[in-house]
């Protein structure tokens, strides 16, 4: 029987190993390498399967693929830790320069992007003889609309792009995340006949100065304190681990506030980014951290 100890060592060596021949031989971009090398053992190890079906290759590894509840460890773990990453190594002044593009995009390219993949998989349903209720495929639309900031700014890295259009990328690759999850949730209680009072214009409204209001403010005053705390000392491991600490607690508290814990995050981590190099770090200090948190690798 595999164990998660054991799942976990597969995974770790796997994307070792991927990476490698992604930088020794396809030279693609890195997260996009991992992509396709994942694919294509993921379709070889489909095709084994049906070639062999007595082996049962999936046996072992779907019951322990069962005990992990990845809704959790994405939502609750990795993406807390992405968009910070990502905050980091945004310009916070060119992000201001650039704000109302910035903002229109988040908001009206996630609402117009959810529309059009929704009424797609909508159409793409009736015509395959599966007819789809048109409330749950704008669910579907707004689950898949808002963008990975990491793969944004990893793909932004090796190609040529306006200084002011990759801004404007980043910045809606971050913001977007607030604006698709009151989206989603909006949309699940229309889809699932419970609207009343939360699909209205109050509704919503006020659902988004919860969500996206409150969540922002969060991390600007956790992004604070994290930033005289590293202030008041000079230590490159306490500091790192600052850094993490606001991380996962910034996250943690604004689950139990009912605030936006991406969105929270983003304003930390540009909050951190843009004081905490210039006035909180020495020079060893920001090595260290920029090291962690560099997202453009």
């Amino acid at each position: 029987m595999i164990s998660i100890f054991d799942l976990a060592a597969m995974l770790l060596t796997l994307s070792a190993l991927f990476g490698w021949l992604n930088r020794r031989f396809l030279r693609m971009p890195h997260s996009i390498g991992l992509l396709v090398m994942g694919l294509l053992a993921s379709l070889a190890l489909v095709l084994v399967d049906v070639a062999f079906p007595a082996q049962h290759l999936y046996q072992d590894l779907m019951g322990v693929l069962d005990q992990v509840d990845f809704t959790g460890v994405v939502m609750n773990g990795m993406l807390a830790f992405l968009l910070f990453a990502g905050a980091m190594n945004l310009d916070l002044r060119a992000l201001r320069e650039r704000s109302v593009a910035v903002a229109t995009l988040a908001l009206l390219g996630t609402v117009i992007s959810t529309a059009l993949v929704g009424g797609a998989f909508w159409a793409a349903g009736q015509a395959l003889g599966t007819p789809l209720p048109l409330g749950w495929a704008l669910v579907f639309g707004a689950l898949i609309s808002p963008t990975d900031p990491v793969a944004v700014l990893a793909t932004l890295k090796n190609v040529e792009v306006p200084e002011a259009l990759e801004v404007e990328m980043q910045g809606e690759a971050l913001f977007n995340d607030g604006v698709g999850i009151v989206l989603f949730t909006v949309l699940v209680a229309f889809a699932s006949g419970k609207g009343g009072e939360a699909t209205s214009t109050g509704g919503i409204a006020t659902l988004l100065l919860h969500e996206a209001g409150g969540g922002m403010l969060l991390g600007v005053v956790t992004g604070y304190v994290a930033y005289r705390a590293m202030k008041a000392i000079d230590d490159f491991p306490v500091e790192v681990l600052i850094t993490l600490a606001l991380v996962t607690g910034t996250y943690a508290i604004a689950q139990k506030l009912g605030a936006s814990g991406p969105l929270a995050v983003v304003a930390a981590g540009l909050l951190i980014g843009e004081r905490a190099p210039r006035y909180a770090m020495s020079d060893n200090t920001q090595k260290y951290v920029s090291t962690l948190w560099d997202a453009r690798r």
